[in-house]
């Protein structure tokens, strides 16, 4: 008997509910390995995604995913690409969590459906902010150990959380102490993405002056 059989495919509103808290976090902290992780554990049957998310285990999204995963997987571990990559995935990871959250509540009336959009992207931004704080609290370290090890945390994390989906309450009650710990340090957070972009913004113009090509 598949695993997938013991789940329906609609879930009832408070699994939903708890299933789209855990994907938007994970999302917000990698938006490919949520994605890859997500078709995979459909495409083998062992978790049974809303019908508005079965495009995820497609076999050429999957092959997108993974490829944008590999990317990700090595260049987070850069210093300068790091910067570089976080600062643009600002404008991926919430919108495409937010995409994700429409996506898997086609059952519900159209309010719904935009509140659980704007919920989750909330959610997304939660998370993002977190990984930021997190890079940044490490920045000081030597390089690239500090990285390397964060990113292989944040990677485990993600995969553990959404095989943990299984268990959707239990998932989301573990989500929910993660944005605690983010809501306390909002302040923290926020410094954080306002340093991330002035780092960005100091990296280009650095290998601007470099390149013999300053930016204005």
């Amino acid at each position: 008997m598949h695993l997938v059989s013991l789940v329906p495919q609609l879930l009832p509103a408070k699994e939903l509910a708890a299933f789209l808290v855990v994907i938007c976090f994970a999302a917000g902290i990698n938006v490919y390995a949520t994605m890859l992780t997500l078709g995979i554990l459909s495409h083998f049957q062992i978790l049974a995604l809303p019908p508005g998310l079965h495009v995820l285990d497609n076999w050429y999204v999957l092959g997108v995913c993974g490829i944008l995963f590999l990317v990700e997987f090595a260049g987070d571990k850069i210093p300068v690409f790091d910067l570089l990559w976080n600062a643009l995935h600002t404008f991926l990871r919430i919108p495409v969590a937010a995409l994700m959250a429409y996506a898997a509540t086609s059952q519900l009336p159209e309010w719904e459906r935009l509140l659980a959009t704007l919920l989750g992207s909330l959610i997304a931004l939660a998370a993002h902010g977190g990984k930021t704080a997190a890079r940044a609290a490490v920045t000081p370290s030597p390089e690239p150990f500090s990285n390397i090890t964060l990113s292989l945390s944040e990677d485990a994390g993600v995969a553990f959380l959404l095989w943990f989906t299984r268990h959707p309450y239990s998932a989301a009650a573990i989500v929910g102490v993660l944005l605690l710990t983010i809501a306390v340090m909002i302040r923290v957070v926020a410094l954080a993405l306002a340093n991330l972009f002035r780092g960005t913004e100091s990296a280009i113009a650095k290998d601007g002056h470099a390149s013999g090509h300053p930016v204005h």
